[in-house]
Protein backbone atom coordinates (compact mmCIF):
# COMPACT_ATOMS: atom_id res chain seq x y z
CA UNK A 1 0.00 0.00 0.00
CA UNK A 2 2.52 2.27 0.67
CA UNK A 3 4.47 1.67 -2.61
CA UNK A 4 1.13 2.22 -4.59
CA UNK A 5 0.50 5.99 -2.52
CA UNK A 6 4.14 7.24 -3.65
CA UNK A 7 3.86 6.01 -6.95
CA UNK A 8 1.08 7.88 -7.61
CA UNK A 9 2.57 10.93 -5.11
CA UNK A 10 5.52 10.77 -7.52
CA UNK A 11 3.83 10.38 -10.70
CA UNK A 12 1.87 13.45 -9.97
CA UNK A 13 4.16 16.05 -7.74
CA UNK A 14 4.29 19.23 -8.46
CA UNK A 15 0.85 19.48 -9.58
CA UNK A 16 -0.61 22.84 -7.97
CA UNK A 17 -3.99 22.82 -6.53
CA UNK A 18 -5.78 25.45 -8.95
CA UNK A 19 -7.44 28.28 -6.51
CA UNK A 20 -7.47 26.10 -3.42
CA UNK A 21 -8.77 29.00 -0.99
CA UNK A 22 -8.01 26.99 2.54
CA UNK A 23 -9.51 30.30 3.88
CA UNK A 24 -13.68 29.62 2.35
CA UNK A 25 -15.92 27.93 4.34
CA UNK A 26 -18.73 29.32 2.85
CA UNK A 27 -20.80 27.21 0.22
CA UNK A 28 -22.47 30.22 -2.09
CA UNK A 29 -24.65 28.51 -4.36
CA UNK A 30 -22.81 29.21 -8.15
CA UNK A 31 -23.36 31.79 -10.23
CA UNK A 32 -25.02 31.63 -13.76
CA UNK A 33 -22.54 32.13 -16.39
CA UNK A 34 -23.10 35.15 -18.45
CA UNK A 35 -24.25 34.39 -22.36
CA UNK A 36 -23.52 37.71 -23.72
CA UNK A 37 -20.07 37.99 -22.21
CA UNK A 38 -17.66 35.53 -21.19
CA UNK A 39 -14.71 36.20 -18.93
CA UNK A 40 -13.06 32.76 -20.55
CA UNK A 41 -10.93 32.77 -24.08
CA UNK A 42 -13.17 31.87 -27.06
CA UNK A 43 -11.20 28.76 -27.51
CA UNK A 44 -11.47 27.75 -23.31
CA UNK A 45 -15.37 28.06 -23.79
CA UNK A 46 -15.29 25.49 -26.50
CA UNK A 47 -13.48 23.17 -24.57
CA UNK A 48 -16.13 23.78 -21.66
CA UNK A 49 -18.98 23.25 -24.42
CA UNK A 50 -17.27 19.68 -25.40
CA UNK A 51 -17.16 18.68 -21.99
CA UNK A 52 -21.13 19.56 -21.57
CA UNK A 53 -20.85 23.23 -21.05
CA UNK A 54 -19.89 25.06 -17.71
CA UNK A 55 -22.82 26.27 -15.80
CA UNK A 56 -23.62 22.43 -15.81
CA UNK A 57 -20.35 22.03 -13.83
CA UNK A 58 -21.48 24.41 -11.75
CA UNK A 59 -24.66 22.79 -11.07
CA UNK A 60 -23.25 19.75 -9.63
CA UNK A 61 -22.48 19.51 -6.11
CA UNK A 62 -21.10 16.33 -5.21
CA UNK A 63 -18.15 14.05 -7.00
CA UNK A 64 -16.59 10.88 -6.47
CA UNK A 65 -14.52 8.34 -7.55
CA UNK A 66 -12.56 4.99 -6.29
CA UNK A 67 -9.07 4.70 -7.64
CA UNK A 68 -8.73 0.84 -7.10
CA UNK A 69 -5.24 0.10 -5.59
CA UNK A 70 -4.92 -3.37 -5.53
CA UNK A 71 -3.78 -3.52 -2.22
CA UNK A 72 -5.44 -0.36 -0.47
CA UNK A 73 -8.05 1.17 -2.88
CA UNK A 74 -9.14 5.04 -2.06
CA UNK A 75 -12.38 6.80 -2.16
CA UNK A 76 -12.42 10.17 -2.73
CA UNK A 77 -14.86 12.80 -2.19
CA UNK A 78 -15.07 16.65 -3.18
CA UNK A 79 -17.95 18.80 -2.67
CA UNK A 80 -17.43 20.99 -5.75
CA UNK A 81 -18.57 24.24 -4.34
CA UNK A 82 -17.06 24.32 -1.13
CA UNK A 83 -14.24 22.34 -2.45
CA UNK A 84 -13.73 20.22 0.89
CA UNK A 85 -12.87 16.75 0.35
CA UNK A 86 -11.76 13.24 1.94
CA UNK A 87 -9.87 10.71 0.98
CA UNK A 88 -10.74 7.16 2.53
CA UNK A 89 -9.32 3.76 2.82
CA UNK A 90 -8.99 0.67 5.23
CA UNK A 91 -5.53 2.14 6.79
CA UNK A 92 -5.98 6.06 6.90
CA UNK A 93 -8.30 8.78 6.12
CA UNK A 94 -7.82 12.55 5.17
CA UNK A 95 -9.49 15.45 3.91
CA UNK A 96 -10.20 18.84 3.84
CA UNK A 97 -12.86 20.49 6.41
CA UNK A 98 -13.31 24.05 4.93
CA UNK A 99 -10.63 25.62 7.38
CA UNK A 100 -8.14 22.55 8.26
CA UNK A 101 -6.45 19.69 6.55
CA UNK A 102 -6.15 16.86 8.92
CA UNK A 103 -5.11 13.18 8.71
CA UNK A 104 -7.19 9.71 10.55
CA UNK A 105 -3.99 7.61 10.84
CA UNK A 106 -2.95 6.10 14.04
CA UNK A 107 -1.48 3.25 12.48
CA UNK A 108 1.15 5.21 10.61
CA UNK A 109 0.33 3.92 7.47
CA UNK A 110 0.74 6.57 5.60
CA UNK A 111 3.88 8.11 4.17
CA UNK A 112 3.03 10.88 1.90
CA UNK A 113 2.76 14.67 2.32
CA UNK A 114 -1.46 14.58 3.14
CA UNK A 115 -1.35 18.03 2.46
CA UNK A 116 -0.39 18.07 -0.55
CA UNK A 117 -2.43 15.04 -1.95
CA UNK A 118 -5.68 15.50 -0.36
CA UNK A 119 -7.56 16.87 -3.17
CA UNK A 120 -4.39 16.17 -5.90
CA UNK A 121 -6.23 14.02 -8.36
CA UNK A 122 -9.16 15.77 -7.91
CA UNK A 123 -7.12 18.90 -9.48
CA UNK A 124 -6.10 16.26 -12.44
CA UNK A 125 -9.52 14.67 -12.31
CA UNK A 126 -11.81 17.94 -12.83
CA UNK A 127 -10.07 19.28 -15.70
CA UNK A 128 -10.96 21.15 -17.72
CA UNK A 129 -13.78 22.58 -15.68
CA UNK A 130 -10.99 23.80 -12.83
CA UNK A 131 -9.31 26.02 -15.25
CA UNK A 132 -12.32 28.08 -14.76
CA UNK A 133 -11.29 28.77 -11.13
CA UNK A 134 -10.67 32.58 -9.92
CA UNK A 135 -7.53 33.92 -9.94
CA UNK A 136 -6.42 32.83 -13.97
CA UNK A 137 -4.36 34.43 -16.09
CA UNK A 138 -5.22 33.32 -19.58
CA UNK A 139 -2.58 33.42 -22.68
CA UNK A 140 -1.21 32.34 -25.47
CA UNK A 141 1.02 29.34 -26.60
CA UNK A 142 2.23 27.18 -29.26
CA UNK A 143 0.70 24.21 -30.86
CA UNK A 144 1.47 21.13 -29.11
CA UNK A 145 2.26 18.65 -31.59
CA UNK A 146 1.92 14.72 -31.13
CA UNK A 147 2.20 12.14 -34.14
CA UNK A 148 2.28 15.05 -36.67
CA UNK A 149 -1.13 16.23 -35.27
CA UNK A 150 -1.16 20.14 -33.98
CA UNK A 151 -3.16 20.51 -30.78
CA UNK A 152 -3.67 24.13 -29.98
CA UNK A 153 -3.27 24.95 -26.82
CA UNK A 154 -4.08 28.24 -24.23
CA UNK A 155 -1.23 29.38 -21.13
CA UNK A 156 -2.61 29.70 -17.65
CA UNK A 157 -1.00 31.12 -14.69
CA UNK A 158 -2.19 32.67 -11.50
CA UNK A 159 -2.54 35.84 -9.65
CA UNK A 160 0.21 36.33 -6.74
CA UNK A 161 -1.46 34.73 -3.93
CA UNK A 162 -3.19 32.23 -5.45
CA UNK A 163 -3.68 28.58 -4.09
CA UNK A 164 -0.33 27.10 -2.72
CA UNK A 165 2.12 27.23 -5.31
CA UNK A 166 0.84 30.19 -7.65
CA UNK A 167 4.04 30.30 -9.26
CA UNK A 168 2.23 27.23 -11.39
CA UNK A 169 1.57 27.20 -14.77
CA UNK A 170 -0.80 24.81 -16.91
CA UNK A 171 -0.94 24.46 -20.52
CA UNK A 172 -4.01 23.10 -22.21
CA UNK A 173 -4.64 21.65 -25.40
CA UNK A 174 -7.55 20.36 -27.34
CA UNK A 175 -8.51 18.15 -30.24
CA UNK A 176 -8.91 21.55 -33.11
CA UNK A 177 -12.08 19.10 -34.59
CA UNK A 178 -14.01 18.05 -30.86
CA UNK A 179 -12.46 20.81 -28.57
CA UNK A 180 -12.06 18.49 -26.30
CA UNK A 181 -9.17 18.40 -24.17
CA UNK A 182 -6.16 16.35 -25.27
CA UNK A 183 -3.36 17.34 -23.30
CA UNK A 184 -2.35 18.93 -20.16
CA UNK A 185 0.80 20.11 -19.12
CA UNK A 186 2.31 21.65 -16.03
CA UNK A 187 4.90 23.08 -13.89
CA UNK A 188 6.48 21.94 -10.54
CA UNK A 189 6.73 24.61 -8.16
CA UNK A 190 5.31 22.98 -4.64
CA UNK A 191 7.61 23.93 -2.06
CA UNK A 192 9.92 26.02 -3.57
CA UNK A 193 8.22 29.06 -4.85
CA UNK A 194 10.25 29.32 -7.93
CA UNK A 195 9.04 29.31 -11.53
CA UNK A 196 10.53 26.39 -13.86
CA UNK A 197 10.08 25.58 -17.42
CA UNK A 198 10.61 21.61 -16.58
CA UNK A 199 7.08 21.00 -18.66
CA UNK A 200 5.25 17.60 -17.42
CA UNK A 201 2.80 16.06 -19.89
CA UNK A 202 -0.84 14.16 -19.15
CA UNK A 203 -2.90 12.63 -22.41
CA UNK A 204 -6.49 13.35 -21.83
CA UNK A 205 -8.15 10.73 -24.48
CA UNK A 206 -10.30 8.12 -22.60
CA UNK A 207 -14.13 10.24 -21.65
CA UNK A 208 -16.56 9.26 -20.04
CA UNK A 209 -20.64 11.79 -19.73
CA UNK A 210 -22.01 11.68 -15.95
CA UNK A 211 -25.00 13.89 -14.93
CA UNK A 212 -24.19 15.71 -18.51
CA UNK A 213 -20.54 16.63 -18.27
CA UNK A 214 -17.39 14.59 -19.72
CA UNK A 215 -15.23 13.49 -17.85
CA UNK A 216 -11.75 11.35 -17.85
CA UNK A 217 -12.31 7.78 -17.63
CA UNK A 218 -8.45 7.42 -16.68
CA UNK A 219 -5.11 9.82 -17.44
CA UNK A 220 -1.83 8.97 -18.93
CA UNK A 221 1.54 10.69 -18.01
CA UNK A 222 4.03 10.52 -20.78
CA UNK A 223 7.60 10.87 -21.21
CA UNK A 224 9.25 14.13 -23.10
CA UNK A 225 12.00 16.15 -23.65
CA UNK A 226 10.99 19.39 -23.76
CA UNK A 227 8.07 19.88 -25.53
CA UNK A 228 8.21 16.39 -27.41
CA UNK A 229 6.33 13.83 -26.64
CA UNK A 230 7.37 10.47 -26.55
CA UNK A 231 6.31 7.37 -25.08
CA UNK A 232 3.43 6.52 -22.40
CA UNK A 233 5.06 6.04 -18.74
CA UNK A 234 2.00 5.02 -16.12
CA UNK A 235 -1.89 5.68 -16.71
CA UNK A 236 -4.55 6.23 -13.55
CA UNK A 237 -7.66 4.70 -13.53
CA UNK A 238 -10.68 6.32 -12.18
CA UNK A 239 -13.64 3.70 -10.91
CA UNK A 240 -17.32 4.13 -9.47
CA UNK A 241 -17.41 8.06 -10.54
CA UNK A 242 -20.52 9.62 -9.57
CA UNK A 243 -21.44 13.04 -9.90
CA UNK A 244 -24.61 14.83 -8.22
CA UNK A 245 -26.36 17.86 -7.46
CA UNK A 246 -27.05 16.69 -3.98
CA UNK A 247 -24.57 17.08 -1.36
CA UNK A 248 -23.25 15.04 1.42
CA UNK A 249 -24.47 15.22 4.44
CA UNK A 250 -23.45 17.80 7.69
CA UNK A 251 -20.45 16.89 9.10
CA UNK A 252 -19.12 14.11 6.14
CA UNK A 253 -16.40 16.67 5.33
CA UNK A 254 -15.64 17.38 9.85
CA UNK A 255 -12.05 16.24 10.43
CA UNK A 256 -12.43 13.08 13.38
CA UNK A 257 -11.64 13.64 17.01
CA UNK A 258 -8.49 11.38 16.84
CA UNK A 259 -7.16 12.96 13.29
CA UNK A 260 -4.42 15.41 13.11
CA UNK A 261 -3.99 18.49 11.46
CA UNK A 262 -1.65 18.59 8.79
CA UNK A 263 0.41 22.20 7.72
CA UNK A 264 1.35 22.39 4.08
CA UNK A 265 5.15 21.83 3.89
CA UNK A 266 6.24 25.38 2.08
CA UNK A 267 9.77 26.21 2.00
Amino acid sequence: MKKITIILLTLAIGACKPNAKKEETKEAEPQKTAESQSEYPEALDKVFDAHGGLQQWKEQRTLSFVLPNPENPENHTVDLWSRKDRVDTEQFSMGYDGNEIWLQDSNENYEGDAAFYHNLMFYFYGMPFLLADDGIVYGETDDLIFEGKSYPGIHISYNSGVGVSSEDEYYIHYDPETHQMAWLGYTVTYRTGEKSDNVKWIRYDDWQTLNGVVLPKSITWYNYEGSTILDARSTVTFGDVAVSTTPKPDGFYAKPEDAMVVEPKIN
